[in-house]
């Protein structure tokens, strides 16, 4: 039995939604490819939680992070491969590529709404697992998550925008991203520096990693929802690629570069719920104020929580 999702969920025609029918949409190739995307996210998830079992539990926050990443990813491209979670929109440029042109009275083009709440709960996720690694402190990763928040959002109305005003948008979405940018390659990687050559060497790998892949999601964002140049299926591998190599992938990159790391020196210290409070607080106390490895402070501001001792 083949791929019917399109047949199965045609409203009432394929990329139909209200009433509304996308002129400019997947075919069952791009169908297939988002599918097979969410495979590798399904897989991906499974490992990364089985993973965590090799850890204990007061240690398994990026594990878990990383996990919770490429489970909503899996679920959003599942919806896409469905052919569900898009709305149809009138592209601002005509072309007479037939792949991109539609029919001479609907130039609707499927935009995947579904994307976008993917990218607004596993950004800002992927940037917790990436400044958290650096122990950079609470407020600058909250004001960092908001302008992803922002970033995303922007890119979002302005790929429902029919008009030019959607390259404002787009505008607002950059200017938010060179923000992220900073904070990814110059403050974030001062404070993994000072925590040591083993911290700084993997949040140094998992940043460039980041940002290389990020800058290139703009491009696609032109190319698809923004100008109109390549087919919904070309933009679906564009997307899929990127997507994939910034979850799975990086995912796999930071915790294997975390497999030596004690989440303590990063100012995580989480006790779990069979630990002895006692002597929590205790081993709190004789920690305080110390210097880390590679010169950073035992508690960078990353989290206030108190850290964890085994009971003995």
């Amino acid at each position: 039995m083949g791929n019917d999702a399109l047949r199965v969920n045609a409203h009432p025609e394929p990329h139909g939604v209200n009433g509304q029918i996308s002129a400019i949409g997947i075919t069952v190739r791009g169908s297939n490819w988002y599918f097979t995307v969410t495979a590798i996210m399904t897989v991906s998830t499974l490992a990364f939680i089985a993973l965590s079992f090799t850890k204990p539990r007061s240690r398994r926050i990026f594990h878990y992070i990383t996990a919770a990443i490429t489970l909503v990813a899996a679920i959003a491209y599942f919806t896409m491969a469905a052919d569900l979670g898009q709305t149809p929109i009138t592209v601002q440029f005509k072309r007479t590529n037939p792949k991109v042109s539609g029919t001479p009275t609907n130039q609707d083009r499927e935009v995947f709404y579904v994307r976008y709440i993917d990218w607004t709960i596993t950004t800002p996720l992927l940037l917790l697992d990436l400044l958290l690694t650096a122990g950079l402190p609470w407020p600058t990763i909250l004001y960092t998550i908001l302008l992803d928040e922002v970033m995303i959002v922007t890119g979002l109305v302005g790929a429902l925008v029919q008009s030019s005003y959607k390259w404002a948008y787009f505008a607002f979405g950059m200017a938010a991203f060179l923000y992220v940018v900073w904070t990814i390659t110059w403050t974030a990687r001062k404070h993994a520096i000072a925590l040591g050559s083993d911290i700084s060497r993997t949040y140094s790998l998992c940043g460039v990693w980041t940002v290389f892949l990020w800058f290139l999601y703009p491009i696609a964002w032109g190319l698809s929802e923004g100008g109109n140049v390549i087919a919904p299926d070309s933009e679906a591998i564009f997307y899929g690629i990127l997507d994939i190599m910034a979850k799975p992938v990086f995912g796999a990159l930071l915790l294997w570069g975390h497999r030596k790391i004690d989440p303590a020196r990063l100012g995580l210290h989480i006790r779990d719920y069979d630990d002895d409070p006692a002597t929590t607080h205790g081993t709190h106390a004789a920690h305080h104020g110390e210097k880390g490895h590679g010169g950073g402070t035992g508690n960078n501001g990353a989290t206030t929580a108190v850290p964890v001792t085994p009971a003995v």
